[in-house]
């Protein structure tokens, strides 16, 4: 959370704010390509485990993360959901968002993040309780006292 303001910041608070995140659309159908330092995989219940500095690269979208469980479908062993956590950063285009959980459903093509969630897009920051973003269109909703830091000065 950002606590210093510059006497040109701004500051609005709300309880849910829209907004645009990334790049114009996210294809969620584009192959997920994960690197991290470890791999365990259980044929039980379907899922991987990465751990240590996990890397997912989709398209223009990279998480960041701790760990990342993978679950995979039952039918034909494909992605279902992703369960990011410790320290995830979410990157695509400009924009980058910071949380402490990060949930993507890759069929719905929804990502939703939180526990302290930061939103920077350029100088401006948000910061929220949870932000759901939304791939295929390029939005994301964030709820819960929802901070919005933009700077109105020309500096």
């Amino acid at each position: 959370m950002i606590t210093a303001f510059a006497p040109d910041w701004a500051v609005a608070q709300a309880e849910s704010a829209q907004v645009t995140f990334g790049v114009i659309k996210q294809d969620p159908d584009l192959p997920v390509e994960v690197t991290s330092d470890t791999l365990s995989v259980s044929q039980l219940d379907g899922t991987a485990v990465f751990d240590g500095d996990v890397l997912v690269v989709q398209g223009e979208m990279r998480l960041a993360a701790a760990s990342v469980l993978v679950v995979y479908s039952e039918e034909n062993s494909e992605i279902q959901r992703l369960e990011a956590t410790g320290g995830v950063t979410l990157v695509s285009g400009a924009d980058a968002a910071e949380a402490e959980r990060a949930d993507y459903d890759i069929v719905s093509g929804t990502i939703v993040m939180t526990t302290n969630v930061l939103l920077t897009q350029g100088q401006n920051a948000l910061t929220a309780d949870k932000m759901t973003v939304n791939l295929r269109d390029g939005t994301a909703q964030m709820n819960g006292r929802v901070k919005t830091i933009f700077r109105t000065g020309t500096d």
